[in-house]
């Protein structure tokens, strides 16, 4: 891989003096699915697959990037001196939100840079390739230049570019999975402090396997923005009868006792499935840590009722791929696991099961909806990295 990108460098810039090659993982969340931006809980962790970069210093202020994923888009140039969103700009966007956020942190990048990205993260799925790439162009600066940054740091500036430069409202979880990965470990986040503690994820005979519905979704023009929006409403409704500061400090016996104070039943069933997708999420990293892979399948797939009857962000592919999944033989649990709308889904699989899986709900897929669906069978992975 390291050769192939070097290569493909020198072919795109002229030559491959001087570079260096980084990679940042995607993630998958297993559970605690919109909770972050609610102040609840989360389980995410990296993978192996995610976004190679390769980079150098320039000499000037220029900017250049050449994504492998979208060369028919050719080299798109920008300058260190014009950090402004443009719609015309496509995925560039991202790394230079992040260049533009380490600025506003007052820290100045001295030069240009040359870089190109190859993501083997289905592009659109859900499994965060804009965050593996705030968190990779982060980690590539403070190689680059010496900015005294954790990765902690790096999760929180990709968070502010996305939220500020492209206009994304997501929450932390994404940035903080990628770039606080740890080998065979999820992170079990609370998002309302950063408190966070690794979790092993021992499937022992299982694996996990995420399958990728191919309707593609941007979240800037999803209903993401609304569903936050909409929980935001609950929160400050609640807030005039109770003292919290995020709906994931609530109890689902709590909520019960203080619903009534919101009033569109809309919101309630939104802030319901915050209070009980956190609550879950807790219970789901108790099952895991005794062990107890069955009961983790079993939050796993109420995660996903909650998301399609009070949170609806399914949408008929994923209900399809988690449905059908639920029928196999050997699935410990199945779920959409992102945003939504879209995406991907993070099924626990048997390893006798995987192929058989595959094929079934596949053929149902594609019968149901017309199109094939992508799997892919993952390992968990550490963050990013000098190659």
């Amino acid at each position: 891989m390291k050769e192939a990108l070097l290569k493909k460098f020198g072919e795109v810039y002229g030559d491959a003096q001087g570079v260096k090659v980084f990679f940042a993982p995607g993630r998958v969340n297993l559970i605690g699915e919109h909770t972050d931006y609610n102040g609840g809980h989360v389980f995410p962790c990296a993978l192996t697959i995610g976004t190679y970069g390769v980079a150098r210093v320039r000499d000037d202020r220029k900017l250049r990037f050449y994504s492998m994923n979208f060369d028919h888009l050719g080299v798109i140039e920008s300058d260190l001196d014009d950090l402004t969103p443009r719609k015309e700009a496509g995925w560039t966007n991202y790394p230079k939100g992040v260049m533009w956020a380490f600025e506003e942190r007052g820290m100045k990048i001295p030069k240009g840079i040359d870089i190109l990205l190859n993501g083997n993260i289905p592009n659109g799925s859900g499994l965060s390739s804009s965050a593996s790439i705030e968190v990779l162009m982060g980690y590539i600066l403070r190689d680059f230049f010496g900015f005294e940054v954790s990765n902690q740091d790096l999760a929180l500036i990709g968070q502010y570019s996305e939220n500020n430069f492209n206009g994304v409202n997501c929450g932390i979880m994404d940035q903080f999975a990628i770039a606080m990965g740890k080998k065979e470990c999820a992170i079990f986040l609370d998002t309302a402090d950063l408190a966070y503690t690794y979790a092993p994820v021992k499937l022992d005979g299982a694996k996990i396997v995420i399958a990728c519905s191919n309707k593609k979704r941007g979240l800037g023009d999803s209903k993401y923005n609304e569903r936050r929006s909409e929980c935001e409403t609950a929160l400050a409704e609640l807030q005039k009868v109770v003292d919290i500061r995020g709906l994931g400090d609530l109890t689902k016996e709590q909520f019960e006792a203080h619903k009534d104070a919101i009033k569109d039943p809309v919101r309630v069933r939104r802030a319901r499935h915050a209070v009980c997708e956190n609550q879950r999420t807790i219970k789901a990293v108790e099952a895991l840590k005794a062990n107890d892979i069955a009961q983790f399948g079993q939050m796993m797939n109420a995660s996903h009722v909650s998301l399609r009857d009070d949170y609806e962000v399914t949408g008929i592919e994923l209900d399809t791929l988690v449905e059908e999944a639920w029928k196999v033989d050997g699935v410990i649990g199945s779920r959409m696991t992102g945003a939504g709308f879209g995406g991907c889904t993070v099924s626990l699989v048997k390893d006798e099961a995987i192929d058989g899986f595959i094929k079934q709900v596949g053929d149902a897929y594609l019968a149901k909806i017309g199109y094939s669906a992508d799997f892919y069978v993952v390992e968990v992975g550490d963050g990013p990295v000098t190659l």
